[in-house]
């Protein structure tokens, strides 16, 4: 099994597809580096040499930002946006969405489950 940044690359997928189980490496970017390693993007993982997997393991340490490294600039970044007291740091800081879905119905991702409120009873009419 190819271990990659960390990560257990799937053996049975193709080299353009399994990439992408590594976080920060999307369609786009899992080309792109097999290009750059010179690695045949349809060739199963378990078809892969050694030589080629150290191609590509230096290729994403020097550049690319990936998995925990990438994970902690994110978390960074967030954490930022809440010191300053901005619009986006505020929405981070109190679970709600952050980009300007509506939240008077759906959002339930990011608010959790429902909270039912008691409601008033309606007085009885005369």
């Amino acid at each position: 099994m190819a271990r990659v940044a960390g990560v257990d690359l799937p053996r049975n997928k193709p080299g353009f597809i399994a990439l992408r189980t590594i976080y920060g490496i999307g369609r786009s970017n899992a080309w792109e580096v097999l290009a750059k390693a010179e690695i045949e993007p349809r060739k199963r993982v378990s078809e892969w040499n050694e030589e080629e997997v150290a191609r590509l393991r230096a290729i994403l340490e020097q550049e690319y930002t990936v998995e925990g490294q990438l994970r902690a600039e994110v978390q960074m970044n967030i954490r930022r946006l809440i010191e300053i007291g901005s619009y986006r740091g505020m929405r981070h800081k109190l679970g709600l969405p952050v980009r300007g879905q509506r939240t008077r119905t759906n959002a339930r991702t990011r608010k959790g489950r429902r909270k039912t409120v008691a409601g008033k009873k309606k007085a009885p009419r005369k």
